[in-house]
């Protein structure tokens, strides 16, 4: 593109152009070891100590198939409705990776373990949207760079670069779409679900912790403009490695904006991977994107193939725990959520959370009440996600289980989770500490009693001649003297009773 072109609006892009969506994810198996070692696998682990001299790429070092992470390949490709490769091996994809030391990566071309797959998606609106899966391939992570003395953190303008081979030859499954067609101006939003979903799905798996800010999930989107949906594929480009589900919404739209405006223009799009940029929402241009012959895949000499038996399989098939949407419909029929206050919760990324917090003791409603509620609030005003906020469900359940003992009230709850949301501390040791607790002793809320009806004799008498509509200024005067610690139904009971007596 020959300069700078502004924008199009979103609404008259996906007017104009018919959006065309592929995407890879990058799933990082949580196995004890690396793909084809034994170095063990630690997140945070000092630099450049979980080694081998495998995964340092040393000659003569030869690889070993990691087991486990087979038997996780063979899950994820079940449970994506996958055919199962009866045989499949491990090709060398060459071109030169700074942090793979031995230039290139192990990974699968032509025989991937699983394919022909689909997953379905449910939108926003309770819609289902099919994604057709192409394969879900086993290969290694590469390792880390870090570039030291720039102002970006990234390559250009850094004064030097430091890599870490930590993560290097850690299992990962990419799982590959087939073109995603049809999803018109809903394109961000199918994206977002299908990555989201995929997620819930490993999880549920146990195949691995699927944390995205940790990078144990990662997605590149590809996305290309057409003037119809019976026009040929436009070129594509491929946003790399985003790794949050707000950001492939957003990486989804702003794309299809900037293609718009280029082809608008009368220019071309160009082929390539593009970076995406957290702080402005936007992309920027990576390196023209290869097509695979580039690659120069051959098969790899040293592994021999995999060939799972159709009875593990089978067996493997039998292990699969329940998937994310039919535990769904299970739970709107045991916590007595309606349909759409289920999408609300699984919408707003909450499920997970309100099951935790279930299972720690608390009831759907009350659990539903505060992660959709003030912990909802929280996460919108940081621009973060509900599962970032600094609040785990056991502090929850702890915060509902004062409620429900009547320790404390509603109100001085909302006071203990700001405090909690702040760091400091559990509900427990927040109460105690700032003596929140609510007044229980009845002789201590009768004094405060006495001294409120006897300076306000007036509504004393209204209220003996049968007006109740002053009561509630006794009442509010008892709990502002308590300072909010009383159970404002207990001083009702103890106000009536000293003004009948």
């Amino acid at each position: 593109m020959s300069g700078y072109v502004e924008l199009v609006d979103y609404d008259e892009a996906v007017a104009k152009y018919d959006p065309v969506l592929g995407i890879e994810v990058h799933v990082e198996l949580g196995t004890k070891t690396k793909m084809f070692c034994a170095a063990e696998v630690e997140f945070g682990g000092e630099p450049n100590t979980q080694v081998t001299p495998v995964s340092l790429g040393l000659p003569g070092a030869l690889p070993v198939v990691n087991g486990k992470a087979v038997e996780s390949a063979i899950k994820i490709g079940l449970a994506l409705n996958c055919k199962i490769a009866e045989t499949c091996r491990f090709a060398r994809k060459n071109y030169f990776y700074p942090d793979v030391p031995k230039n290139f990566q192990t990974s699968q071309y032509d025989e991937p373990i699983a394919y022909d797959g689909y997953l379905d998606v449910e939108l926003e609106d309770g819609s289902i949207f099919r994604v057709e899966i192409e394969r879900a391939h086993m290969e290694e992570d590469a390792g880390k760079n870090t570039h030291v003395g720039g102002a970006t953190g990234r390559i250009q303008g850094a004064e030097y670069s430091l890599i870490d081979y930590n993560r290097a030859g850690i299992p990962l499954v990419e799982i590959v779409t087939r073109p995603i067609e049809g999803a018109g101006e809903r394109a961000p939003e199918v994206a977002r679900a299908y990555v989201q979903t995929l997620r819930d799905i490993f999880r549920a798996l146990e195949v691995s912790e699927a944390r995205m800010e940790r990078g144990n999930v990662r997605a590149d989107i590809n996305v290309s403009l057409r003037e119809t949906p019976q026009s040929p594929l436009g070129t594509r480009t491929e946003t790399k490695n985003v790794n949050s589900f707000r950001s492939i919404e957003r990486a989804v739209r702003y794309e299809v904006e900037r293609q718009a405006a280029i082809l608008d223009a009368g220019e071309k799009v160009i082929q390539e991977t593009r970076h995406w940029h957290e702080d402005n929402n936007t992309t920027s241009s990576g390196r023209e994107k290869s097509d695979a012959e580039d690659y120069r895949y051959f098969p790899e000499p040293d592994l021999v193939p995999v060939a799972p038996s159709r009875e593990w399989v089978e067996e493997l098939r039998e292990t699969l725990p329940e998937l994310p949407a039919v535990k769904r419909r299970r739970l709107i029929g045991e916590w007595g959520f309606t349909d759409v206050e289920m999408r609300d919760v699984i919408n707003a990324g909450a499920l997970e959370l309100i099951e935790e917090t279930v299972a720690a003791g608390t009831a759907p409603a009350a659990a539903r009440k505060w992660w959709m509620g003030e912990l909802a609030r929280n996460a919108k005003e940081q621009e973060i996600e509900l599962s970032e906020v600094s609040v785990t469900p056991a502090q929850i359940a702890e915060l509902q289980g004062l409620i429900e003992a009547k320790r404390i009230n509603d109100k001085i709850g909302r006071q203990v989770l700001e405090a909690v949301l702040a760091g400091e501390g559990n509900p427990e040791a927040i109460v105690v500490a700032k003596g929140l607790e609510i007044v229980s002793d009845d002789g201590a809320l009768l004094t405060v009693i006495d001294e409120t009806l006897a300076a306000q004799p007036d509504i004393v008498e209204k209220v003996k001649s049968g007006n109740m509509g002053p009561i509630g200024a006794i009442i509010g005067a008892v709990m502002k003297a308590t300072k909010g610690q009383a159970d404002a139904g207990r001083v009702r009971e103890l106000v009536l009773e000293r003004i009948n007596n």
